[in-house]
């Protein structure tokens, strides 16, 4: 897996184009001395099940991987915990008030944004709701689907990361 060195050739502290490689983690000015640790983003994403066991899952609006199933989730926003953003996500693209939200897993991820491999940590919720009524796309979801468990399949899902988490989600139910 390759690390976003390439990506960068000046100094986001005094702007010098003497960005070099300090180490396998940073890159340092020799301007300036400033030494900047490339460290993943923080992203959220929930598997919402009911009490009838069934998920609800979303159809992507957007690319990358417009157009396949994914679940309600997103980037974690400054000053907000991991809990706060799924809870924000959920209701942005689904409109849910969710309550009862646990963490179960991370996994490390690339996620193609315009071009820019942006590493992330994805974080994985189990969100659960009685009820899936006044559920609606909005934001980034183009349309709601509610499957249950063991109809889900990973291969259904385009981002990497997601696929991994169905598969492990599916095994622990």
């Amino acid at each position: 897996m390759s690390h976003p060195f390439h990506q960068f050739s000046f100094c986001p502290k005094c702007g010098a184009q003497t960005f070099i490689v300090n180490n396998e983690k940073s890159k340092r000015c020799t301007n300036c001395g400033f030494v900047y640790y490339f460290n993943p983003s923080s992203a959220v994403a929930c598997f919402i099940r009911n009490t009838k066991g069934e998920l609800l899952l979303v159809r992507r609006a957007k690319e990358p991987a417009k157009g396949t199933l994914d679940l309600p989730g997103g980037f974690v926003d400054m000053y907000e915990t991991a809990e706060e953003a799924a809870r924000r996500e959920v209701k942005e693209e689904t409109g849910l008030e969710i309550k009862d939200c646990r963490y179960l897993f991370s996994i490390p991820n690339i996620y193609p944004y315009c071009g820019f491999d942006v590493h992330t940590v994805d974080m994985f919720f189990e969100c659960v709701t009685d009820s899936f009524i006044g559920a609606k796309a909005e934001d980034d979801a183009a349309e709601i689907v509610i499957l249950p468990i063991k109809q889900i399949v990973s291969d259904d899902f385009g981002l990497q990361s997601i696929k991994k988490a169905v598969s492990l989600y599916r095994h622990q139910k």
